[in-house]
């Protein structure tokens, strides 16, 4: 059995998309310590100039003492739900596929949100319904260095430099600059609709 260690993901990555789809079982890493700049509350989408940041304030801690992701708290005095939601309008709105997933998507822009890990967990399990994926999944119990299973924490880090070279499909924004690689998996879905799951069973990881 091919058991995967994940971070939990605002709007996950194609390329920890395509992990998902082509493992048995994923782990979720829940006792870790939040980290800034990484996907846990961000995700990149294509818009007309290019990639765009779409970001979850969070409430920070005023003693600057680290603190562990599941207790991480959204700032919502900010309207980034709001505006969010109109970015992937203003992006997607003449793709293909958007008015398909629209209304099973909307409410996750419209319900109050509390923790972060809780919301990207119902975003997980939205995604895997609309994408068509069935995999095991667990959460871990504490923190492991060497976790003994395929570790791939590090897809969370919004930084780091990455050699996956996803096929190229058709992106909305295509005529206004090149292809956009490895947005968030709902680029894919939008651009794709039902041929994201073979898209991302075939991805070269």
């Amino acid at each position: 059995m091919k058991t995967i260690l994940l971070h939990p993901s605002y709007f996950p990555s194609i390329e920890q998309m395509a992990a998902v789809a082509q493992a048995e079982k994923v782990v979720f890493e829940v006792e870790d310590n939040y980290q800034k700049q990484t996907y846990r509350n961000r995700m990149f989408i294509a818009h007309s100039n290019g990639k765009l940041l779409l970001n979850i304030p969070i409430k920070h801690n005023k003693a600057g003492k680290r603190k562990k992701t599941k207790e991480v708290i959204v700032e919502n005095d900010f309207p980034w739900q709001e505006q969010h939601w109109k970015s992937l309008q203003s992006a997607y709105r003449s793709s293909p596929f958007f008015e398909y997933y629209e209304d099973d998507l909307e409410h996750l822009f419209i319900a109050p949100v509390g923790k972060l890990m809780e919301h990207n967990f119902k975003i997980f399990d939205l995604l895997c319904e609309l994408i068509g994926i069935e995999v095991e999944i667990s959460k871990t119990t504490s923190y492991e260095q060497n976790p003994g299973i395929t570790d791939l924490r590090f897809l969370v880090d919004a930084k780091r430099k990455s050699a996956f070279r996803p096929e190229i499909y058709t992106q909305v924004h295509e005529a206004n600059h090149p292809f956009l690689p490895n947005l968030s998996v709902l680029d894919l879905l939008f651009n794709e609709g039902p041929n994201a799951l073979v898209y991302l069973e075939k991805a070269e990881l």
